[in-house]
């Protein structure tokens, strides 16, 4: 009996040692996926900074963010919809086209309503294969459960993502905060992007020369300069412009304007970028090309302009009054003359090299200061 009792003492001890060791190992292996997820996380994160300075536009960044959600957490179908101040636009998605106009209007979709005033995310599936999810129109074999996460900066509603999935119930034991983690990364990136979306949204071009203003430079610019590693950036300004427009016509101050971008535009190669950045000052950007190497080429365009004769006819022709000699009745009678007005530019040129993956607009800044604060008897290249 005591033999048998010795047994059993053995085994509940035995028992209790194999439970408490399932329970740490269960432990353990909770805690290596926690951190394992958090590397994941961090990695998708690290992914997502990588292209927020690699990729130029915004919207191919939101593009590159939402392959890299699909690819790292083998999600089917991915969406991410944003606001324009107009109308709901699809900005990544790795669903068919088609199926876009009902994934657009989900902020119509009365199931949704209450998760955008909410802010919190909505799960939706279906039971088995004849039924469709409330926003589906058309389509039925596509997706069968979906989790809508609205989005938002600083309190205010600017679209939401979704993500689906081709399985009904597919997501009922996912751990959301997962999601919740993902969603605050997308609106980190979008609330990074949306300076860089209004720059992009206001590149005009200049209606006397045909080339596009300043915030060129900021976005698509930019993507061209960083292709290589290093280039040189050149600033001009016509410093006698202002003299002109005084002493003549700004008539002819545009005149002068505008031949001397053409005769630049017509003198550097086209990859290189030449923008009219405010004013009298022109901005060029020799992207992959030695500083040594542009003032040399400079110097020969600035000698090339600085001959140049800018003339304008007066639209408004002189009246004189003359006597006419050949007739005693001395009738007045008029003639008229044509004012020619003529001009040659003059430039001040500084340059500087500009490395990938640096603010391009803290240089301009600093070239814009040198350029303005010159002598306007100051005829150098200069290199700061």
């Amino acid at each position: 009996m005591t033999i048998l009792m010795t047994i059993v003492v053995i085994l509940i001890i035995i028992i209790v040692g194999l439970l408490w060791y399932n329970v740490t190992i269960h432990k353990k292996i909770e805690a290596f996926n926690n951190l394992n997820q958090k590397i994941i996380n961090l990695n998708v994160l690290q992914d997502f900074m990588t292209t927020i300075g690699e990729v130029s536009t915004v919207d191919e960044k939101i593009k590159r963010i939402n392959e890299i959600l699909i690819e790292k957490y083998d999600i089917k179908y991915s969406t991410i919809v944003v606001f324009n101040g107009a109308e709901y636009q699809i900005k990544a998605s790795n669903v068919d086209s088609k199926h876009w106009d009902s994934l657009r209007r989900l902020q119509e979709v009365e199931i949704f309503k209450d998760s955008i005033s909410t802010a919190t995310p909505k799960y939706v599936t279906v039971n088995d294969d004849k039924e469709r999810l409330p926003y589906q129109q058309m389509e039925f074999g596509r997706a069968k459960s979906a989790i809508f996460f609205p989005l938002y900066i600083d309190n205010v509603y600017i679209g939401y993502w979704i993500i689906e999935s081709g399985v009904p119930h597919d997501f009922d034991n996912i751990d959301t905060t997962i999601f919740e983690v993902i969603r605050e990364n997308i609106i980190t990136v979008l609330k990074t992007t949306v300076h860089q979306k209004t720059l992009e949204s206001i590149v005009r071009k200049d209606l006397f020369t045909g080339l596009y203003s300043a915030e060129y430079l900021y976005g698509e610019g930019k993507k061209l300069i960083d292709r290589h590693t290093m280039s040189t950036i050149c600033m001009f300004r016509i410093t006698n412009l202002e003299e002109i427009n005084q002493k003549f016509c700004r008539e002819l101050g545009n005149r002068v304007i505008t031949e001397v971008a053409e005769f630049v535009k017509e003198n550097i190669s086209k990859e290189y970028i030449f923008v009219r950045y405010m004013g009298p000052r022109f901005v060029i950007a020799f992207s992959g090309v030695e500083i040594n190497d542009v003032a040399r080429f400079l110097n020969d365009i600035k000698q090339q302009i600085e001959e140049l004769v800018i003339k304008l006819d007066d639209k408004n022709e002189l009246e004189e009054e003359n006597l006419e000699e050949e007739t005693k009745s001395k009738k007045k009678t008029k003639s008229k003359k044509k004012l020619v007005m003529e001009a040659s530019p003059k430039l001040n040129f500084v340059i500087s090299t500009y490395y990938k993956g640096t603010g391009i607009e803290e240089l301009l800044k600093r070239l814009e200061e040198y350029i303005d604060n010159a002598s306007k008897d100051e005829s150098e290249i200069n290199n700061i």
